[in-house]
């Protein structure tokens, strides 16, 4: 075999520096080894500068407007008219549940009363629009025979007697908030907490973590009874309320609170990957210098991250487990190369550059298509995403310093020891009499011979069929009720489980905005259309009921006349309908702007599916279109729904040009590497088939395509294709110099093979961990990645020796080659 493998490398074994010529390899080369120890400093340098950013500048946030398509029509709209749609944007719900009566006790509006105002005076809170049974904007009103009687919820007078809460019990029925504010069985009632995108005397964003923390520790954990060790240590006046919090806010706050346990989970993949590669090399040093080596491409990853002025999110939190995944799978390509060189007797350094020479451009290709499946995700228009485009396209970058360069260089200076060396020698021994590991590289080896090269593309082929015809079930959006973030029974979940099961509108609100001139919302015209986008809205399945100016006038007008339902219309007569918005603005503000030029007309929706959306979309666009003129417009959208339609329809559009991006520098990439068609193809096609295999994979699990899922199938595409390069790579050098293809391929095999194996399963390991996240979007990605880097690795084990067999036989290898060389010999006429 040492015969074979001088043969594959062309470097003979260098036992003796002094018969080593250190000015040969190409420039890099030559800087980087030349200058061993000055690279060393360097790197410690950069590691230390950047390991202090990365320590006391990072930050783990999450922003509202981040997470958002803001260039996207609807959301521009939205955005424009924020400050006129305070209802309607980024807001808390607190429900306090009274689990041992109704809401009439005198215990639980004292607990509600103060949960009310500690929420009120709570940091980045917009108080003017909070709205409770406390909060004086929240009024009721009745016609009598003197004219309309009105006043808040909650009586001025009110003290606890029996005779203020019969007065409160009248008020709550005549106010018209049951369903709203108070629950349908009256065991609970709503504080509604819009928030502001910065705090008012800091300008500083609303940090999201704190507040969730702040819900919990002064509002849940202080008025539950549950989180106290008894009653007598309860810090609450009574404990007998049960809290509810649902809100982006609060999701934001979970997601982190999440992350934080997911950190662990890093500790756990490093362990995993240090026990794989310990298992392959046996051998301490070196498994300990790539563990290293990966280690400080994540800390020169968060350094940079830092000194930019990014932020770590719930999405880009996952990058650091992908940069040490993708180092340790590099770093054991390098190891390999070096082991395999210092069993045969050469000198360590000769073992080094050898290695650099032979794997440097396979590696620099492959962290490059790595760094365009990241870089792909930039055509998406959520920022949040572009972050993580650019935080993974820098750690992708700084592996190419410290996997690349400075692991060969450390590795010049140790090695590796000798009786893993001897070790790796006497199994390559073995395997090339067919023993154990070899008799798995003999059978692949079956794979370069026509019948078997058949019968794997024609189980591909039906592979691939079977799983685009489930692929074509594929959705857009959420599949699921809740926050599908998170997981069925985390708490944010049974808390809006709880919610949409007491109160008649859901916290899903899709908003259709109307624009006027000023003044003009209280023209008739104006408001019979809004009413008849409200009817129209209200026949589409899964509309609960819609709410806007043109309801509160029509009520407010039968009121005017002793409360006749005749009147239960929208008058011709601009008086009234003036008055009527001036009741409307005492009552309900939140119904239109101060100028009377914007207002909502507000759906609410059971659910945030991606098919309900789409069918609200759908029925608002095709009004706006009919009845848009240039007194008024029809905008959409505004509202949770609104913003999360806008989302899928982003994601929708993004879904397949992302792949058209990824597939087509992964090509260019290739065929740059291999200046060759055919081989381009032998690369590409085992990608394609797994990334049709993880759309049906999706399906079967009940995934929707959304923010959190579309980057994955591009990474995987990305990283996906480091084996065919590696694995092409050996193979086509070997073709080359006229060796058979059954041959080339047990070479390339034998020499790569095992240490594809090792980066598919490292790789593995690096994300399978996620599966156990409490974050379910994170275990979502986590299976698919780990599908796919499975299934990457065993298309390219099976799939390019069959391909190759009919695009790749070494004659038409040899006979490209040829007529490359002549061409670029041939002088002009």
């Amino acid at each position: 075999m040492a015969a074979a493998t001088d043969n594959l490398d062309q470097m003979p074994v260098v036992r003796d520096l002094a018969d080593f010529d250190r000015r040969s390899g190409n420039l890099l080369e030559r800087l980087v080894f030349n200058n061993r120890l000055a690279m060393l400093v360097v790197c410690a340098i950069v590691t230390l500068v950047l390991g202090y950013f990365a320590a006391t500048r990072l930050v783990l946030n999450a922003s509202f407007e981040k997470m958002i398509p803001q260039s996207q029509p609807y959301i521009k709209n939205y955005l424009t008219y924020q400050k006129d749609l305070r209802g309607l944007g980024n807001a808390l719900r607190v429900v306090v549940e009274n689990p041992d009566g109704d809401i009439f006790d005198p215990e639980y509006l004292e607990a509600l009363k103060q949960i009310n105002d500690e929420l009120a005076v709570t940091p980045g809170v917009d108080r003017a629009w909070v709205k409770s049974l406390w909060m004086p904007a929240v009024r009721w009103t009745e016609v009598t025979e003197e004219g309309f009687r009105g006043g808040p919820v909650m009586p001025p007078s009110y003290d606890g007697s029996p005779a203020s809460m019969e007065q409160l019990k009248q008020n709550v029925a005549r106010a018209g908030i049951l369903g709203s504010l108070v629950a349908n069985d009256m065991k609970s009632t709503m504080i509604f907490v819009p928030l502001l995108d910065k705090e008012p005397g800091t300008g500083k964003r609303i940090d999201y973590h704190g507040l969730s923390r702040v819900l919990e520790e002064k509002i849940r954990e202080k008025y539950e009874l549950a989180h106290a060790v008894d009653a007598a240590a309860a810090k609450a006046p009574t404990g007998k309320v049960k809290v509810h919090v649902i809100g982006f806010a609060k999701l934001i706050g979970e997601l982190i609170d999440g992350l934080i346990k997911v950190m662990m989970f890093f500790g756990a993949a490093a362990l995993i990957a240090t026990a794989i590669i310990y298992a392959y090399t046996r051998c301490i040093r070196s498994t300990a210098l790539v563990i290293a080596c990966s280690l400080v491409a994540v800390v020169w990853q968060l350094g940079l991250v830092a000194l930019f002025g990014f932020e770590l999110d719930p999405f880009s939190i996952l990058v650091p487990f992908l940069v040490f995944a993708i180092g340790v799978s590099h770093g054991a390509q390098k190891m390999n190369g070096i082991m395999q060189d210092i069993g045969r007797g050469t000198h360590k350094l000769v073992a080094a550059r050898y290695t650099f020479r032979r794997l440097f451009l396979a590696g620099l290709t492959a962290l490059l298509a790595d760094a365009v499946g990241f870089a792909v995700l930039m055509v998406i228009d959520i920022p949040v995403i572009k972050e993580l485009a650019i935080t993974a396209s820098i750690g992708v970058a700084v592996l190419i310093f410290t996997n690349l360069l400075l692991l060969p260089v450390l590795l010049s200076y140790t090695g590796v020891s000798a009786s893993a060396a001897e070790r790796s020698l006497k199994e390559e021994r073995e395997e090339t009499r067919g023993k154990g590991l070899g008799k798995i590289w003999l059978f692949l080896d079956r794979f370069t011979t026509r019948r078997w090269a058949l019968g794997a593309i024609a189980v591909s082929a039906v592979l691939a069929a079977a799983g685009f015809a489930v692929s074509t079930q594929l959705s857009i959006g959420d599949l699921d009720p809740g926050a599908p973030e998170l997981r069925r029974d985390s708490r944010y979940n049974l808390d809006n489980a709880y919610i949409t099961g007491h109160y008649a509108l859901s916290s899903d609100q899709f908003a259709v905005i109307v624009k006027t001139e000023r003044d003009g919302c209280l023209k008739y015209e104006t408001l019979i259309e809004a009413d008849r986008l409200g009817w129209a809205l209200r026949q589409v399945p899964g509309v609960q009921t819609t709410v806007s100016l043109a309801d509160s006038v029509r009520q407010i007008t039968a009121g005017s006349f002793e409360g006749s339902p005749k009147w239960l219309t929208l008058n011709r007569n601009q008086d009234v309908l003036n008055f009527a918005g001036q009741q409307t603005s005492v009552n309900n503000p939140d119904l239109f702007n101060i100028e009377c030029s914007v207002m909502p007309v507000i759906a609410y929706l059971s659910d945030h599916k991606a098919e309900t959306l789409d069918r609200v979309v759908e029925a608002a666009r095709a009004f706006a279109e009919q009845h848009d003129d240039k007194d008024r417009a029809f905008l959409l959208a505004a509202g949770t729904a609104g913003i999360e339609a806008a989302t899928n329809i982003v994601v929708r559009q993004a879904n397949r040009t992302m792949l058209l991006y990824v597939y087509a520098a992964v090509i260019v990439l290739c065929f740059v590497t291999f200046r060759s068609w055919r081989a381009v193809v032998v690369a590409v096609v085992p990608l394609a088939i797994t990334s049709i295999l993880c759309e049906a994979l999706m399906v079967m699990l009940g995934m929707g395509v959304k923010v959190a899922t579309l980057p994955v199938i591009a990474l995987g595409v990305g990283i996906g294709v480091d084996y065919a390069l590696y694995l092409l790579s050996v193979q086509l050098a070997q073709q080359r110099r006229g060796v058979p293809l059954t041959e080339a391929y047990k070479n390339a095999v034998q020499f790569t093979g095992k240490v594809v194996a090792l980066v598919g399963i490292t790789l593995a390991a690096g994300v399978i961990t996620w599966a156990f996240s409490p974050i379910k979007f994170q275990a979502d990605m986590g299976i698919l990645l780990t599908f796919m880097f499975l299934w990457n690795m065993l298309g390219a084990l099976v799939l390019i020796p069959a391909l190759s067999h009919f695009l790749l036989p070494t004659e038409v290898v040899r006979r490209r080659r040829f007529a490359r060389v002549a061409s670029s010999h041939a002088t002009p006429a």
